[in-house]
């Protein structure tokens, strides 16, 4: 025969590995390393600098309405 096996430290250790492996996967997937982040952050700040910088703005005190009267 067999041996006694508990079936819910059986089903938790089981459920444990399954969310292991998913999480391993999760990581090479999606994982970044710090300098990573912060090299994609320094870049996306730089790149919102240099637009910003673009922008044209309208001044509303420079387009005038000529007078009817004169």
């Amino acid at each position: 025969m067999g041996d006694v096996v508990n079936l819910n430290k059986f089903r938790k250790t089981l459920t444990r590995t399954q969310k292991e492996n998913i999480a391993q996967k999760n990581r090479v997937i999606f994982g970044r390393t710090k300098s990573q982040k912060e090299t994609a952050k320094a870049e996306t700040k730089r790149q919102s600098d240099l637009l910003s910088s673009k922008k044209i703005t309208e001044n509303k005190n420079t387009y005038t309405v000529p007078d009817e009267n004169t």
